[in-house]
């Protein structure tokens, strides 16, 4: 199967302009694309995922990522997805989290003379004159069109800032000075971005004439993405520090039943045959196959060892076992315990398994957690001193355990 068919039988294709050329560029390597990354945070989190695995799939094919860090953009902000304006940040807090993103791209994609590129948009963005690029970029672009356009629609009635407006001009800039400065005649990105990305399409076409070939394809990118980034805790985290590896696998081990082969089919690199086998797996068939896709997610983020231990820690702790040395713990300082105690709630907003003492009360009091595998009795329980020496094992619901040993 040739990479084009892989990608639309494993259900990343979602549009596409001129589908026959694009086709053949991306089957015989002569794509050199680009997808963008805002550097919102100092890590990439799973809504990413979907993004960074295609750059891998297109190179190991023979195309050529660009990796775009939106530090220019990221100072003003996308409202695509939105239904409140970005926070701003700074230039030094946007370029600490540029740094921290290519570190975690180099897990997926090979950088080097010839390969993979990473560039930052703040490089021209940033440069340009305000009247000389609203003279050379505003004419066009139709304000009847822009508004039309899905991104800005959903923000009209709770108002779209000019700020904002000026987005659309900038990404499509960034395709066209891509296309004249770096070879770029690609350009991907999720179904929220469709609008900006033909935008870029249309300007290249317009300043440098109708036989510029300049491509657009867009995948279920951010709409799947997103989606899958976000849990009761808030993001999935790349970095380890944010994310521990048994968590993370622990995340994927738990999809919901109707997603698993969608992810295995998107997220992986198992060989279609494989995954067309697991088509009709039903009950516990799919608990073997959300094994399969957590772990080769997380040995593809974490590496081979950390996924065997992720592995190896969820198995015990589910068949009943007591091995919880790769268990995701937290260190309880002595100034937390008072008398020589620390309250449930207040340990559970330590460790993380709830995000205040209210919300921890509530699974409490629902009967959702457990402490050694004993449910707790009330809100007003307390762990002592001596059970966090020995360490304390916490599971909230059915599939999230913590361990709280004493500092």
């Amino acid at each position: 199967m040739k990479l084009y068919d892989e990608l639309v039988a494993r259900g990343l294709i979602a549009q596409v302009t001129n589908e026959e050329e694009i086709r053949e560029m991306i089957d015989n390597g002569k794509a050199t694309f680009y997808i963008g990354f805002d550097p919102t945070a100092d890590s990439l989190h799973v809504g990413h995922f979907m993004a960074l695995c295609l750059m891998k799939r297109l190179q190991m094919a023979g195309n050529k990522p660009i990796a775009l860090i939106g530090g220019g953009t990221a100072m003003i902000g996308d409202p695509s997805g939105r239904t409140d304006m970005r926070s701003m940040m700074t230039k030094e807090v946007i370029d600490h989290n540029c740094a921290c993103f290519k570190k975690q791209m180099e897990r997926f994609i090979e950088f080097g003379e010839g390969k993979a590129q990473m560039v930052n948009n703040a490089d021209w963005l940033l440069n340009l004159n305000y009247v000389d690029f609203i003279r050379e970029i505003g004419g066009c672009f139709s304000v009847n069109n822009m508004l039309r356009a899905e991104c800005f629609k959903q923000r009209m009635e709770k108002g779209l800032s000019f700020l904002e407006f000026n987005y659309m001009p900038m990404q499509s800039y960034d395709f066209y000075y891509l296309f004249q400065h770096y070879g770029c005649n690609m350009q991907f990105g999720g179904n929220d971005q469709w609008s900006n990305m033909l935008g870029g399409t249309e300007l290249i076409r317009r300043k440098l004439g109708k036989d510029a070939h300049a491509m657009t394809i867009t995948l279920l990118l951010n709409s799947e993405g997103k989606k899958m980034g976000k849990t009761a805790k808030g993001a999935v985290w790349l970095d380890p520090n944010k994310t521990t590896p048994f968590d993370f696998y622990q995340y994927w081990r738990n999809v919901e039943d109707a997603d698993v082969l969608k992810c295995i089919r998107m997220l992986t690199f198992l060989p279609m045959e494989q995954i067309d086998a697991m088509a009709d797996w039903k009950d516990a068939q799919l608990n073997v196959a959300k094994e399969i896709l957590a772990y080769e997610l997380t040995k593809l983020v974490h590496g081979e060892e950390e996924a065997d231990k992720a592995q190896a820690a969820a198995k015990a702790l589910f068949v009943g076992g007591g091995d919880d040395a790769n268990m995701p713990t937290t260190e309880i300082t002595a100034d937390k315990l008072t008398d020589g105690k620390i309250g449930i709630l207040n340990l559970m907003v330590a460790c993380g398994l709830a995000p205040s003492n209210k919300q921890a009360r509530q699974l409490v009091e629902q009967g959702g957690v457990l402490v050694n595998d004993e449910k707790v009795p009330s809100a007003q329980f307390a762990v002592t001193e001596e059970m966090l020496k020995d360490g304390v094992k916490i599971r909230k619901g059915k599939k999230v355990f913590h361990k709280a040993v004493l500092a």
